[in-house]
């Protein structure tokens, strides 16, 4: 056990370089057998969140009014954009590199010879740490679909799902009613089981029904209603009015908020949250990468949508922006997307594409996206003859693209994969400094 490695970056590059020789192997045998080693359990609420779309928001926003209430939260969120960190919060902070490493290091001891993915021995890593951090609720993001994540070894006292949207098909199924069978998985007999999806998958009801799940459904148990001003909350036994939206943007994160606060009503006698608490959590929620809008001309759009539920809700969001001379839209995506889909929820708004390949093996070729884009374009003959598509490297070098052509009225959307985000990020952080 010596030669382990001591510091963060080093116990990265060992779990990628086992990542590699680790297939994915849909199943939770091995995490349950890990679990039970590390004799890992949570002694506080757990809230749960799975979801196509929406899972980040969602999570955000519950740490941020629970937060705003006086209790000690933990967060495990994901993938990061810059630091490994940013998947570990304590109290709103990111986990240091030294807990983590603590962390990891009590896997490796209890693993054995049992094998894990990166993604499931840094979840067992992460729920470890914040299992022994005396919080006061839990809060816990799905990475995909949900019967079959590692997550799921938990069992969560509340569980959403925030949207059922075909995403993952190799994994998760090809339909919404398959899909919505997977991320259901989350639910526990007798726990609160929350969908604020509108038009949930009978797949999802039926399995909450045959497992005894307490079933809170959009439109049934609970609802929102509202003007441009602010919005009202209404539950099972519980009304909020009089709400400020949350401060990320964008059509759907009403819906995420709802569900938010269905889950805060489920759990009103563990975590009693006052009328002003709620106001300023959803007021004073940030979250990277969500419909994120820099300071600064030209405007510049960071949005994680790759799938295209998530594109056709960023087309919306940019049309509700006002007027801009030109849009360049950033984009790199992974192979294994809708990428057909992605595009052409977003050409109403793209006048110049700047596509890029990015650092995976799984990443589409920027050549691969700009015959699509191509193809797009000669159906919509009407906008095609000003603009234009190029292809790059990296993120960094098709976004320094954009920028030198922008004028400063124009726009700039980056989006696609964390990769594209993320790289752009990196970029804009190593020029500041």
């Amino acid at each position: 056990m010596s030669n382990l490695p001591t510091t963060l970056p080093a116990w990265l590059a060992l779990l990628e370089s086992r990542h590699a020789e680790t297939v994915i192997n849909m199943g939770l045998d091995r995490v349950l057998a890990v679990k039970e080693r590390l004799q890992l359990s949570f002694s506080c609420p757990v809230i749960m969140v799975a979801g196509t779309n929406g899972k980040g928001s969602t999570c955000a926003m519950l740490e941020s009014v629970l937060l705003r209430a006086g209790y000690k939260v933990g967060l495990y969120i994901k993938p990061h954009f810059l630091d490994f960190n940013e998947r570990a919060r304590i109290n709103g902070d990111l986990a240091s590199d030294e807990v983590l490493v603590d962390a990891f290091n009590a896997v490796e001891a209890a693993r054995g010879d049992t094998p894990l993915t990166y993604f499931e021995f840094t979840t067992l890593a992460i729920m470890k740490l914040l299992a022994g951090a005396g919080m006061d609720v839990v809060i816990l993001e799905v990475g995909l679909g949900g019967r079959l994540d590692a997550v799921n070894i938990v069992d969560a006292d509340v569980a959403i799902v925030t949207s059922v949207d075909i995403d993952h098909t190799d994994y998760l199924g090809d339909t919404r009613e398959k899909i919505g069978f997977e991320k259901a998985g989350i639910f526990r007999a007798g726990k609160t089981a929350i969908c604020s999806d509108p038009v949930p998958p009978q797949s999802l009801i039926d399995h909450a029904e045959a497992i005894g799940a307490d079933l809170w459904l959009m439109g049934r148990d609970f609802n929102y209603s509202g003007d441009k001003q602010q919005w009202n909350y209404g539950g099972r036994s519980q009304r909020r009015n009089s709400l400020a939206y949350p401060s990320l943007r964008g059509a759907n994160q009403i819906l995420n908020a709802t569900a938010v606060l269905a889950a805060l009503e489920a759990l009103k006698l563990e975590l009693p949250v006052g009328a002003q608490e709620v106001r300023t959590g959803l007021v004073t929620v940030e979250l990277p990468g969500r419909f994120q809008v820099l300071p600064g001309r030209p405007t510049v759009i960071l949005d994680v949508a790759h799938n295209p539920h998530a594109a056709s809700a960023l087309n919306q969001n940019l049309g509700n922006m006002g007027f801009h001379p030109y849009t360049y839209a950033v984009f790199g995506s992974m192979h294994d997307k809708d990428i057909d889909g992605v595009i052409a929820a977003m050409s109403e708004h793209v006048d110049h594409w700047c596509l890029t390949n990015l650092p995976s093996p799984r990443a589409a070729s920027a050549s691969e996206l700009a015959a699509k884009v191509q193809i797009v374009h000669a159906r919509d003959v009407a906008n095609s003859s000003e603009r234009t598509i190029n292809i790059f490297d990296d993120p960094a070098a098709a976004f320094a693209n954009a920028m030198s052509r922008a004028g400063e009225n124009d726009r700039i959307v980056v989006f696609g994969s964390f990769l594209t985000v993320a790289g752009v990020m990196a970029a804009r952080k190593s020029s500041l400094h």
